[in-house]
Formats: structure tokens, C-alpha cells, sequence
């Protein structure tokens, strides 16, 4: 892989990370519009780590915040979200070893990132209509069965195209909480995941690439730290005043797009 692909491909993964229009589906497009070989689940999952350190930077206060709860033993919020985030993020683990097979081959198709592209835009939709105007719950009233619910939206994310953060801010949205504060935890949330992952697909990734591994990964995780630095910086401020209908039009008119291009044969699906 050309270190300049490299890097292209680390800032769309920083910039879709979190913007909920699926990172899984603008890298599986991406390397077909510039005639590269799709480099794999194993690189995408390894350069995520550069949008994981984005968020630990980010939000370092707030998770300085809960460490200090968590050894002070305090009966807050904080020292609760990491227990919240815990059970969060187990079904994503169970169903991620239960399918690897499948999320690394039959659901890499385009056919299928494009159905998720529409099928996820539409629920973005419908779900914001469904929320609107409606009262709203503070963060601090989380409760397992609350985490539970996210986790499973979270899991969805596995397939090519449905969006970690676009999945869990619905979630979150239609168990009450606002959008910024489902932003907040949909990010948090986010960084078990994307660790674990990115650590137990880093020597598949180095087999994938061979010698170019080293300089491919290291300027794909750096290119997607700083773009998904700006990404969790600028979602959160838009969030505070718009909601999520503009990303899912434009879902929806990428996804019948690539159906067009697809039934064009103008790309093929694998």
C-alpha cells in the first residue's frame, strides 16, 4: 500500500469513525475508487487505533475524572460509567469472536454496505422524528439495562456500513438522553471496542501487508488520530444544536449510489 493511500485512508477513518455515516463502509469504497485491493478488516481495525488515542486525548479530563472516583471508591457517576461501558461493551466481544469469519468475508460486500447505508439512514431518520420535542433524561441516569440496550445497537456495528456511533447515538436517543450526552457515551464506549480490536488484529495486518505493514499503519493511525480528534470535536458542538438528519440523507444517497454503480457493473462487490 503507497504511504499516501495510507494516509488518505487514515483521515477518512478518523473523519467516519465518528460521524455516524460508518467508517466500514467509506474504507471498504474507498480502495475500489482508486483501484487498490481492499486491505482488510485486520489494517482498518489496527489504524482505529490512532481514532481511539483521539478519543482518550479528548476526553482525558473527563477520564481522569473517573479514575480518580474509582480509587476514592465515590458513590458518583463517574465511578459507575466504566461498569456501564463494561456491560456495554460485551455483546459486541461475543458476537465480534462468534462471527469474525463472516464480518471478514460474506459481509464485506458492497451489496451489503449499501444496504445498511440506506437501511440505517432511514432509522436515523425515523428515529429523530420519533424523539423530537420529547423530555430528556441527564447521562447520570444510565442503568445497566440501559448500557445493555446500547451494547446491542453497538454489536449491530460489526456489519459493514450500520455505524458504531450512528447505531448507539439512536440508541441512546430513544432511551431519553440528549445528543450530546449520547455523543459523550458513544464515544466512551467506543474505546474497549476499537482496543481490542486493534490488538487482536495487528498480526494479521502485518501479514496482509508484508513489508509495507510498518509504514502503512504508522501513517494511517497517525493521519486518523487527527482527523478523528476533529471529528469528536466538531460532532459534539453540531449535536448541541442540530440533530442527525443531514447524515442520513446523505446515507441514503451514498448507499443508492453504490447500488446503481453495483447494478451498473461499473464496481464489483468483492
Amino acid at each position: 500500500m503507497p504511504v499516501w493511500f495510507a494516509a488518505v485512508f487514515g483521515v477518512v477513518q478518523g473523519l467516519t469513525e465518528f460521524l455516524p455515516i460508518s467508517s466500514t463502509a467509506h474504507l471498504r469504497i474507498l480502495p475500489t475508487l482508486f483501484g487498490f485491493k481492499d486491505p482488510g478488516s485486520s489494517y482498518t481495525a489496527v489504524i482505529q487505533l490512532g481514532t481511539l488515542l483521539a478519543v482518550l486525548v479528548y476526553f482525558a479530563k473527563d477520564l481522569w475524572k473517573v479514575i480518580v472516583a474509582v480509587f476514592t471508591r465515590s458513590s458518583s457517576f463517574d465511578a459507575q460509567l466504566p461498569w456501564l461501558i463494561a456491560v456495554g461493551t460485551l455483546p459486541i466481544v461475543i458476537a465480534g469472536v462468534l462471527l469474525k469469519k463472516h464480518i471478514e468475508t460474506d459481509l464485506r460486500s458492497l451489496y451489503v454496505v449499501a444496504g445498511t447505508l440506506i437501511g440505517i439512514g432511514i432509522v436515523m431518520f425515523v428515529v429523530e422524528r420519533q424523539v423530537a420535542g420529547k423530555p430528556t433524561r441527564p447521562l447520570d441516569a444510565m442503568t445497566y439495562r440501559d448500557a445493555i440496550l446500547i451494547g446491542l445497537a453497538q454489536m449491530c456495528a460489526l456489519v459493514p456500513g450500520v455505524s458504531r456511533s450512528g447505531s448507539t447515538i439512536c440508541a441512546i436517543l430513544l432511551l431519553g438522553f440528549t445528543r450530546s450526552d449520547a455523543a459523550r457515551f458513544s464515544f466512551l464506549l467506543s474505546i474497549p471496542a476499537i482496543l481490542g480490536a486493534g490488538v487482536f488484529q495487528a498480526r494479521e495486518a502485518f501479514q496482509t501487508l508484508g513489508r509495507d505493514a510498518l509504514p502503512a499503519l504508522a501513517v494511517g493511525m497517525t493521519t486518523a488520530f487527527i482527523s478523528g480528534y476533529a471529528a469528536i470535536a466538531w460532532l459534539i458542538r453540531f449535536l448541541g444544536t442540530h440533530d442527525m438528519t443531514s447524515f442520513a440523507i446523505y446515507r441514503i444517497v451514498i448507499g443508492i449510489a453504490l447500488v446503481a454503480a453495483l447494478f451498473a457493473g461499473a464496481i464489483k462487490p468483492f
